[in-house]
């Protein structure tokens, strides 16, 4: 086996432990020593690919975005499927078939780790570039009050979000149940985008 293809199995066995511990126990309460008993790993093999605990965090923070980003791309904008209740169809499908990655998402996006929360936020830009993409998107056949644009909508969805996210961590977390998230988003949206008063024809309130 060459060296390359080693070191690569190598780091991809720290990261899969490293997913699994931070999954199971988040950032604050995870142990290097236990992500390098997991794998009969030693210290030294993983701070030679991981300088430190943040930079396994991060690794990991990463990879939850770039897989979660690329599976959206896929199914949705390289499929034509633009429609509000395809995107949150597609996100808890790729939560479904990828659970380790939804308490770090959280994490993440709720209550990240304070010192981390600039690097955090730049793992998340190509995320949060294609969720504005896709609202805009959303927004294009639909006719908007005189007096409001797109990127006062966009902004806004970002309040309500901030708003949703907050409730969910003063509820602990996982204890409102990841799906609740999900849909609290969901909700949110399509009342921003649809309002809440009836409207004859449409199938929307």
């Amino acid at each position: 086996m060459k060296r390359e293809e080693k070191n690569q199995q190598t780091r991809r066995r720290i990261m899969d432990s490293a997913l699994a511990e931070f999954s199971r126990q988040g950032y604050g309460a995870s142990s290097i020593n236990t992500i390098c008993a997991a794998q009969n790993i030693s210290k030294g093999i993983v701070y030679h690919y991981f300088e430190t605990k943040d930079v396994l965090f991060l690794a990991c923070v990463a990879e939850c975005f770039q897989r979660l980003t690329e599976y959206i791309q896929a199914s949705m904008i390289d499929q034509g499927q633009l429609c509000l209740e395809e995107y949150f169809a597609v996100r808890t499908r790729f939560f479904r078939s990828n659970p380790v990655y939804q308490r770090i998402f959280c994490e993440a996006v709720v209550s990240p780790p304070e010192h981390l929360r600039g690097e955090i936020q730049a793992c998340k830009r190509e995320f949060d570039a294609l969720n504005v993409r896709i609202l805009e998107q959303l927004l294009t056949p639909l006719s908007l009050r005189p007096g409001i644009s797109r990127e006062e909508v966009v902004e806004t969805f970002r309040q309500f979000q901030d708003f949703i996210n907050i409730r969910y961590q003063m509820a602990d977390g996982g204890g409102q149940g990841f799906e609740a998230h999900e849909e609290a988003c969901h909700r949110a949206l399509d009342i921003l985008l649809y309002g809440v008063i009836e409207r004859e024809g449409t199938g929307h309130a």
